[in-house]
């Protein structure tokens, strides 16, 4: 969060997996009810309904305005920014982003939607708390997680974000993005997981649970039979192959660009690439993109922009 004359700008990247800020990360995952739950942890209230925060798992859904739950995350998510520094009343302004070739679509859309209520009061955790939303600043995905650095980077480079819902790709010279190089494919890591899940029922009749793939895919190993590990891995390496060949596709040569991997998709690239990595740069901090969502509203804020 950072504090913009007296408002407070907080970034939100908004996963198909995770919803990050620049200080917290949890599930994208939320379970309604009418009535209070036994258990309440992360628990959000509001307009009489209950809501527990990180539980389950949303469904794919390439248009995030489709119902209310992304709006009610992001509650959540800025309750918990301002719980760190003991605000519970706050003038904000919401900087977030939506997949490279989709921004310009969804836009105006999704900044209607995360501004649909000038004054927003809401309970999560026991704490009440006050909130105007004065503005909404959209990016697109990506450029973000470097954009802090962006100024160092020299040459060619590309940089894909890889998410849990969609892998985003676009080039940079000298830092700089190009424009009509910018690639929006549903290719996350989620489609990883799928394909395990397929692939393990077909070859051994038996259902895996997903914290096992999460492990494998975040560790390369878990407590496990070795032919299991096995049939997981060998999908995880087709799946990482499957990255780089559409890399490729567009134009990447490990030989002359170099490569940033920001997302969760890196700690695959890690585990399971079987290619040579000293070009490759991974943005390890699962929050770099909602910090850089804050960086580049807050640059443009202080030259003089204007928020929706």
């Amino acid at each position: 969060m950072k504090h913009f004359k007296e408002k407070f700008i907080i970034g939100v990247d908004h996963g198909y997996g995770n919803i990050k800020t620049a200080n917290h990360c949890f599930q994208t995952g939320i379970v309604a009810s009418n009535t209070e739950p036994i258990f309440n942890k992360n628990m959000l209230v509001y307009q009489d309904k209950y809501y527990l925060i990180g539980e389950g798992h949303k469904e794919f859904l390439p248009d995030k305005v489709k119902d209310d739950e992304y709006y009610l995350l992001t509650l959540a998510a800025i309750a918990m920014e301002l719980k760190d520094t003991n605000l519970y009343e706050a003038d904000i302004i919401i900087a977030a982003g939506l997949p490279l070739t989709w921004s310009g679509v969804q836009k105006q859309q999704f900044t209607a939607y995360l501004k649909q209520n000038k004054s927003v009061t809401f309970t999560y955790n026991g704490i009440d708390y006050n909130v105007d939303i004065s503005g909404v600043m959209i990016y697109p995905q990506g450029y973000a997680a470097i954009a802090p650095f962006a100024i160092s980077m020299k040459g060619l480079s590309i940089v894909a974000d890889i998410g849990n819902g969609t892998m985003n790709t676009l080039y940079a010279v000298d830092g700089k993005p190009q424009s009509g190089t910018l690639y929006t494919e549903k290719f996350g890591t989620y489609q990883c997981t799928l394909a395990i899940r397929e692939t393990f029922m077909r070859q051994t009749q038996r259902e895996l649970n997903d914290y096992i793939i999460d492990s494998v895919l975040r560790n390369g190993k878990v407590d496990i039979p070795e032919s299991d590990l096995q049939l997981i891995t060998a999908v995880a390496e087709e799946y990482v192959e499957g990255i780089f060949r559409r890399l490729r596709e567009h134009g990447y040569d490990a030989n002359t660009m170099r490569l940033f991997v920001t997302g969760g998709g890196g700690c695959l690239i890690e585990q399971f690439y079987k290619g040579d990595t000293k070009n490759i740069v991974f943005v390890e901090d699962i929050c770099a993109a909602a910090k850089g969502y804050e960086y580049l509203a807050e640059k443009q804020l202080m030259a003089g922009k204007s928020y929706e």
